[in-house]
């Protein structure tokens, strides 16, 4: 018996769960790698280009998502948007401003 994959394993088809675990994950890392819990040893690391890239990559998933017309559905995907290039704002200061 073959078990269906789920809809966030499959790379093809749109999943708004799939970008913001993505922009998530960026934001949790970005901050781990920069040294947050100690905010004397924050430091930029060029390993932080794998959570930016991380969190861009969830923007076009979530941008993915956006339909033709508007609706409440396409408001919140913008929210979404507009709350993952804050992330990615966020990731990329921690990156380049130690």
């Amino acid at each position: 018996m073959v078990l269906p994959r789920p809809s966030i394993l499959r790379l093809r088809q749109r999943s708004l769960v799939r970008g913001v675990a993505l922009a998530l994950g960026a934001f949790a890392a970005g901050l781990r790698l920069a040294g947050f819990p100690d905010i004397d040893a924050l430091h930029g690391s060029p390993w932080q280009i794998l959570p930016a890239l991380a969190a861009a990559w969830g923007m076009v998933e979530t941008a993915r998502c956006l339909g033709r017309r508007w609706s409440l559905y396409h408001a919140g995907v913008l929210i979404l948007l507009y709350s993952e290039l804050m992330i990615l704002a966020l990731v990329i200061f921690l990156w380049l401003y130690p």
